[in-house]
Formats: structure tokens, C-alpha cells, sequence
């Protein structure tokens, strides 16, 4: 009997190893993206830090998407950035150093249990702060930056752990944004960057998932080095097989120069960009998010006006343009450094919000229809879930909706609307006719969902 028990645990033992995760990428690939953030489809990014004071890059000068991000400010200064550079000397003067904006973000007015509930009346169901930027100040307390962090100075808290706190008891997933390299710290260069990633980056990585337990990691910063050098399949395997959320954390592309669009978790775009080069192509079919700003940054910039803001109609659209598609969208916004969100991202956030507690069913656990039958116009894009079709408006339309191809088609719906759809299928043809609307009449106001039960092709 002991022999069998002996050799009973041996063989336990042995599946367990098995079916660990290796450091290689061939082995963490494997990993199946957790379902929960499949199934979430709309996050809200957070850009906050010392640059939230400046809150400057210019909107209308220049013509890049990078070159208008208020969070770089740091290294514009540290380039010789005319713009940043003439910016900072008038307003600051010229003995001014970007250190001396930490005392200045104090995050006085800062209320996370407000901000959980603008999310997640938001319609959002995960999200993701900036743990560090690229200028390396944490908004923790880190064991690993001592007198660069939010508790030291500034705030004079830890503002990871109010947030997450909040944003947990909110129902909502909470991730971290972590930067892989700081433009400034003496240990990233190329002669010393081995113990940068020993002693500094992979240590402080830990320390914030066992601290904090993030359900989201956002790696960002990897385009100086490669995966190996920056030793990220070894911290991603601890991630996988060790971390107290090895079971439920998602991560993204972002783990060396190398692996976007090709390693790690799910595929990343921003302001529909792959490092310079446009879209998520024919990588749509493998679990991807597009992230942007509601303006033309991430950090806040006070510097924006209404013509640099996407109108919520845009962002809906957005939003509607990811899923179908098979993506997420992660929706950044950039609070002020006394902690306040600007007003005109609350009120973006909420008209998504409203507009998902009506037409939340054809985003929320939902996968694109890809079909050869699907219509190319494009006013119409569509979902799957649960054997029944969504079909989204972007504009409402008089023509009769018509999809071929069919084998059976149920009961159609327009979401939020109490009245009935005259709907035909015949030869497998499906003919939809939409109801004489006012506006006053119909169910939201920017975008609109038909449901088709028992659809299949």
C-alpha cells in the first residue's frame, strides 16, 4: 500500500512540474489568456504622476502621435525638446528641475471610492493605473526607488493600494502599468543593464504583485532591449507558476524589443499603432486591446481644447470598431496632479456607460462574427454570443437590414426598444425592417443594437 501511495504522489509530483510554465517563450505562449478579461472588453487606463503638473505637450505644432503625449515631458527636457525646453524655461525657469514638480503633486483632492464608481457607472469592468512612468517615480511606496515615490513626497500615500482598494470593492479588475526602463536612473545603460534588471526592475516588478496582487500587468518601456536581456520570460514564468495571482493575471506584448505582436499575452495598439507601423492587421484573431487617450495624450494635458477631444459618439464608435473586430478598448484618462478628473472625460465616460446598460449585451463576452456572409456595408458591424447575432448600427438607417446565407434566424430586437421588429426569413435570406423612430423615441442616442435569436449559417 505505501509503495502504490509512493508511487501515486510521484506521479502527482511529476504532472504538477510537467505542467509548469518554462522560461521560454515557446512554453509561455501556451499560457490561455484568462477568460475574464476576454469576456471584459472596456477598461479604463490611468496616466498619473509628477507630469501631471506641467500637464504640457504641444497639441497644434506638431504632426506625431508621440510627440503629443504630456507624460514624456521628462525626457523632451532631458532631449533638448525646443517646444518642451522654451515651455519649461518661461514658465519655470531654467534652474527648475523636473524633481522639483514632485512636491507639487500632491493629490490633495484625490478620492478613490469617486473614481471606482465613475468606472463602473462607465460600463467599464477593468482597470489599469500607472504604477511607474518612464520617469521612474512610483505611486507606492517601493522598497526599490526610496525617495522618488508617492509616499516620501507629494501625496504622501500610497495611492496604489486607496485605488485598488476601491476599485475592488466596485466589482472591478484592477492591473498595474509598469515601465521596464527610467530614462534617468544610473543603472539603465547598456554597460550596467544587467544589474538594472537584477537588482532593480525585476525585484520592484515582484514587489508590486505580491504586494498588490494586479490582475493586468501593462509592461511598457521595451524597445531598447531584448526579451533575454531584460529577463522577462523568467519573471513571466514566476508570474505564471509562482505569484499569488498566477491563476487569473493577463499580461500584454510589451517584454522586449522584439515582441510585440509576437510573445507574452494579449497584442497591444496604441492610437491604433504598433510601435510606428498602423493597425493590428491580420493579428486580430489572437486577444488584443487598443489603448488612447480621450485627447491626444495619456498624461493630462491642460493644454487641450474640445477640438482635441473625441466627441463620446467617436469613443462608442471606437469601442463598437474593437470588439467586432475582436478586441478590447482601453480608454485612458489623465486626473490633474490635486487628483480630479477633468469634467469632460467624467461626462465622455458616462455617455458610454449609458450607452452599454442598453447595448452591453452585444459587447460584454461577445466574439466577432467573421463569415464570407457578413454584409461589407459599413454602417453595419456585428457580434456572436450564446447562438444569437447582434447587429450594430453606427447610424440609423430607413433600408431594410438584409443578411444571406442563413439556415435559421429567430425573434429579432432592437435593444431598449419595448415595440417589435418585422423580421422575414425566407430561402435564407433574412430581412429586417427597422420601426419609424423619432428621436425622442429611440432607446440611446449614438449607436444601436438588433439582436437575432437562434441565428446560425
Amino acid at each position: 500500500m505505501k509503495k502504490g501511495i509512493t508511487l501515486l504522489l510521484a506521479l502527482l509530483a511529476f504532472t504538477t512540474l510537467s505542467a509548469q510554465y518554462q522560461p521560454d517563450w515557446n512554453s509561455l505562449d501556451k499560457r490561455e489568456i484568462p477568460q475574464w478579461w476576454k469576456d471584459a472588453k472596456f477598461g479604463i487606463f490611468i496616466h498619473w504622476g509628477v507630469y501631471s503638473v506641467p500637464a504640457y505637450a504641444p497639441v497644434n505644432e506638431v504632426d506625431g502621435v508621440y510627440e503629443k503625449y504630456a507624460e514624456h515631458y521628462y525626457n523632451r527636457l532631458l532631449s533638448g525638446n525646443k517646444f518642451f525646453k522654451d515651455f519649461h524655461t518661461k514658465h519655470y525657469g531654467e534652474e527648475f528641475s523636473y524633481a522639483d514638480f514632485a512636491p507639487m503633486f500632491k493629490a490633495e483632492y484625490f478620492n478613490p471610492d469617486e473614481w471606482a464608481e465613475l468606472f463602473r457607472e462607465a460600463g467599464a469592468k477593468y482597470v489599469v493605473l500607472t504604477s511607474k512612468h518612464h520617469d521612474g517615480f512610483c505611486l507606492w511606496p517601493s522598497t526599490h526607488s526610496p525617495r522618488w515615490n508617492s509616499m516620501v513626497t507629494g501625496p504622501h500615500s500610497d495611492l496604489i493600494g486607496e485605488l485598488s482598494t476601491s476599485v475592488r470593492n466596485s466589482g472591478l479588475r484592477f492591473g498595474l502599468y509598469y515601465s521596464l526602463l527610467e530614462w534617468a536612473h544610473p543603472l539603465y545603460s547598456k554597460s550596467t543593464i544587467e544589474e538594472w534588471v537584477d537588482t532593480h526592475m525585476i525585484p520592484q516588478m515582484k514587489e508590486l504583485v505580491n504586494n498588490y496582487q494586479p490582475e493586468i500587468i501593462f509592461s511598457d518601456g521595451e524597445w531598447d532591449y531584448d526579451s533575454k536581456t531584460l529577463k522577462s520570460e523568467e519573471f513571466l514564468a514566476w508570474l505564471y507558476n509562482e505569484s499569488p495571482v498566477k491563476n487569473s493575471v493577463v499580461v500584454n506584448d510589451r517584454w522586449g524589443k522584439e515582441t510585440r505582436s509576437r510573445h507574452g499575452g494579449y497584442y497591444t495598439t496604441e492610437y491604433d499603432l504598433v510601435h510606428s507601423q498602423k493597425g493590428i492587421g491580420d493579428k486580430a484573431d489572437h486577444p488584443w486591446e487598443e489603448s488612447r487617450g480621450i485627447g491626444t495624450s495619456y498624461g493630462y494635458n491642460r493644454f487641450e481644447t474640445t477640438k482635441h477631444y473625441l466627441s463620446s459618439k467617436r469613443l462608442i464608435d471606437i469601442l463598437i470598431d474593437k470588439v467586432t473586430n475582436g478586441g478590447n478598448f482601453l480608454l485612458n484618462i489623465g486626473p490633474d496632479a490635486t487628483g480630479m478628473i477633468p469634467v469632460v472625460m467624467q461626462e465622455r465616460l458616462l455617455d458610454i456607460g449609458k450607452w452599454l446598460k442598453v447595448n452591453g449585451d452585444a459587447i460584454y463576452s461577445s466574439q466577432p462574427w467573421r463569415s464570407p456572409n457578413k454584409p461589407k456595408e459599413g454602417n453595419l458591424h456585428f457580434t456572436r454570443k450564446d447562438g444569437n447575432l447582434y447587429i450594430i448600427l453606427k447610424k440609423w438607417q430607413k433600408d431594410p437590414i438584409i443578411l444571406t446565407g442563413l439556415k435559421s434566424a429567430g425573434k429579432a430586437e432592437l435593444l431598449g426598444y419595448k415595440g417589435d421588429l418585422k423580421s422575414t426569413l425566407q430561402q435564407g435570406k433574412l430581412t429586417i425592417t427597422l420601426p419609424q423612430l423619432t428621436v425622442d423615441e429611440l432607446p440611446c442616442e449614438h449607436a444601436w443594437v438588433i439582436k437575432v435569436t437562434n441565428f446560425a449559417e
